[in-house]
Parts: structure tokens; C-alpha cells; sequence
């Protein structure tokens, strides 16, 4: 029934984005790091979680582009916005229904971030 199970499951990435700039002062950012902890805990007893990570700001990156031979090496991110990708889950569930539960929660906690959901390819 495993094997069954493990089969018919689908990563998602859910990737967090959010504005440049400073963090929230810690009395905005403090509530929502602690209900984002109970999210990622809900995720793992639920069986859904498989990785998470936050990333450094964008201005920490390092890009690699190839070309005729050379590697140019340049610093900072890949392309210039108003948004970055600050973050990270993966999850592995059944469907994109099921991704998009997990995602709807994470919108929730995050409040006014916006919340990617991509499957991987097998």
C-alpha cells in the first residue's frame, strides 16, 4: 500500500515571495514567525512536509551565466524587482487541490505575502 501510496504522490514547490527592503519590526514579524512554526509543524505530523528554507536578501546572490566558453561571474540577484523569493517549502502530496489547501494556509500566516505553488516534473 505504500508503494501505492508514494506512486501517485506529487512534490509542489510553494515558493514565498516578498518585498524588498527591511524585515517588519519584530512586534509585526515575531506573531508571524511563531504561526509559522505551528504551520510547519502541522505539516510534518500531517505527513505533507518534506523541506523548507528561508533565503539571505537578494543583493547576497551570485549569478552564473555561461557563454562562448567563459563564465561570467556578477553579484547580486538574476533579475531587479520589487520582489524577491524570500523562501521555500516542499511538500509532497496527492493532487493540486491538496498543494493548494497546504498554500491557502500559508497565505494565511503570511499574510500579505503571495504564495507560488508549482509541481515538480517527475
Amino acid at each position: 500500500m505504500d508503494d501505492e501510496k508514494e506512486a501517485t504522490m506529487t512534490q509542489y514547490l510553494l515558493s514565498i515571495y516578498q518585498p524588498d527592503g527591511p524585515p517588519p519590526e519584530p512586534e509585526v514579524l515575531d506573531p508571524i514567525l511563531r504561526d509559522l512554526q505551528t504551520l510547519n509543524e502541522e505539516m510534518r505530523s500531517a505527513g505533507v512536509w518534506v523541506f523548507a528554507a528561508g533565503l539571505h536578501p537578494p543583493d547576497t546572490a551570485t549569478v552564473l551565466t555561461a557563454n562562448d566558453g567563459e563564465v561570467l561571474i556578477t553579484d547580486g540577484p538574476f533579475t531587479e524587482g520589487k520582489e524577491h523569493l524570500g523562501g521555500f517549502t516542499v511538500i509532497e502530496v496527492a493532487d493540486l487541490d491538496a498543494a493548494l489547501h497546504w498554500a491557502r494556509r500559508f497565505a494565511e500566516v503570511l499574510r500579505n505575502l503571495s504564495i507560488e505553488v508549482r509541481p515538480f516534473q517527475s
